[in-house]
C-alpha cells in the first residue's frame, strides 16, 4: 500500500471517530436538557452532522444511549489514575467523589431508558460496576498508603457511602447536597491526627 493510499484510508477513520465523539457529546447534552427522549434529529443538529451519519454510528436510540453511558463510566474510572498523578491521594479521592456525583446525575437521566433496552442492560451495568469499584479501590488504597485516611477504611465502606448519596438522586439541588456530604465524609475519613492540618 502506498503512503498516499495509507493516508487516504486513515483520514475517513479519523473523521468517523471525530463524528462519533461529537455525536456522543451532543447526545449527553441533549439527554441532560431534555431527558432520554431527546430527538435524534436534534442530537445530529447539535453535532453538526446529518441524520444519516448519526444512524451509521448509532442505528438505534438504545445504541447512542448505551454509548453515552459507557463513556461516562470509562471517563469516571480513568479519572482516578489521572487525579492521582496531579494531586495528593486524599485530594484525588475527594475530587473523584465529586465526579461520581456528576456521573450519577447523567445516569439517573438515562438509566430508565437503558433498563428498558431490548435484551436488558444488566451485563452493561455489571461491567460498569467492576470499573467503578476498581477506581474506588485504587483511590482508597493510595490514600491509606499515604497516611491521609484511616487504615480501617475499605473500598466497600466508601462504595456504600457513595451508594447512599446516589440513592437520594432526586429533587432540586440533590447534587449540591451530595457534594456537601462528601466534604463531611472526607473529614471523617481523615486520620484523627491529620484533621487539623487538613482544615
Amino acid at each position: 500500500m502506498s503512503v498516499e493510499t495509507s493516508r487516504a484510508a486513515r483520514k475517513p477513520r479519523i473523521d468517523a471517530q471525530r463524528n462519533r465523539e461529537r455525536l456522543i457529546d451532543a447526545a449527553k447534552t441533549a439527554f441532560t436538557e431534555a431527558g432520554a427522549d431527546a430527538s435524534l434529529e436534534e442530537i445530529a443538529r447539535r453535532a453538526q452532522v446529518g441524520i444519516g451519519t448519526l444512524y451509521r454510528h448509532f442505528p438505534t436510540r438504545d445504541a447512542i444511549l448505551e454509548a453515552v453511558y459507557r463513556r461516562e463510566v470509562q471517563t469516571l474510572a480513568n479519572a482516578a489514575e489521572r487525579l492521582l498523578e496531579t494531586r495528593t491521594a486524599g485530594e484525588a479521592m475527594h475530587d473523584w467523589m465529586h465526579l461520581f456525583v456528576d456521573y450519577i446525575a447523567t445516569k439517573k437521566l438515562i438509566a430508565p431508558a437503558l433498563g428498558s433496552m431490548a435484551g436488558g442492560a444488566s451485563e452493561m451495568f455489571a461491567a460498569s460496576g467492576v470499573l467503578i469499584n476498581g477506581a474506588v479501590n485504587r483511590l482508597v488504597e493510595a490514600a491509606k498508603a499515604s497516611g491521609e485516611i484511616r487504615t480501617d477504611i475499605g473500598a466497600g465502606d466508601l462504595t456504600h457511602a457513595l451508594i447512599g448519596f446516589a440513592y437520594g438522586a432526586s429533587g432540586p439541588g440533590w447534587d449540591i447536597s451530595a457534594k456537601r456530604l462528601i466534604d463531611v465524609l472526607m473529614d471523617g475519613l481523615r486520620r484523627p491526627d491529620t484533621r487539623s492540618e487538613a482544615g
